[in-house]
């Protein structure tokens, strides 16, 4: 298997051999059941679709209901494709833990960054603020010109502005794996992975 889906719990910290302050997040990761073996012969790819997480009947459609009534599970909150590991047999009802993940080894963490509404450039882009001067009135937080004048007339696209800042898909790569518990069924990885508590993530290697 070549990741698993889980849910972001929170940061602490751990000490390294030379009593270093190490900072972790730890993440629920798993189990994780699967769903579908994807083939080239049925769908023109090779994967494995696995499912994470519980979800009530009355909260699942007809068409994802059939399709986890068909692998025989129950039907699932999240689901995520890997690619298969060369060699390796995959069956729908599969469960996998977070002991396929080795401390040492380094990880993708992909998930949904915090939603921070509605910002102004110097939040959302790092621009510096204007020149605070005689006459510069309530502009000093503004962005400034933003095109030419006659020709083009019109502002191009991408153009750097305000506007909503944050709720979109960050995948962090080489994040080393510091811990691993499986008891609890947690992975400790050194840094900051994005979105909020209990948000989803997809760890990946």
């Amino acid at each position: 298997m070549r990741g698993l889906i889980g849910k972001k719990i929170g940061m602490t910290r751990l000490f390294d051999e030379n009593d270093r302050v190490v900072p972790v997040t730890i993440l629920q990761a798993g189990p994780c059941v699967v769903t579908q073996v994807k083939t080239i012969e049925n769908d023109g790819y090779e994967s494995v679709q696995v499912g994470y997480g519980e979800r009530s009947d009355k909260h699942t459609n007809k068409p994802m209901k059939g399709h986890f009534d068909k692998a025989g599970i129950p039907p699932m909150k999240i689901t995520a494709e890997f690619e298969k590991v060369p060699g390796f047999e995959y069956k729908q009802g599969q469960v996998f833990h977070v002991g396929i993940f080795n401390p040492g080894e380094y990880v993708s963490i992909s998930g949904k960054s915090k939603g921070k509404g509605f910002s102004g450039v110097i939040k959302r882009h790092n621009f510096s603020r204007q020149p605070v001067t005689h006459g510069q009135g309530d502009t000093t937080r503004h962005p400034g010109s933003i095109g030419q004048a006659s020709d083009p007339s019109r502002v191009f696209k991408g153009m750097k502005m305000a506007g909503q800042y944050g709720n979109k898909k960050h995948t962090v790569e080489n994040l080393e794996v510091v811990k691993i518990d499986k008891e609890m069924n947690q992975i400790l990885v050194k840094g900051a992975v994005p979105g909020a508590k209990n948000g989803m993530v997809v760890i990946s290697r």
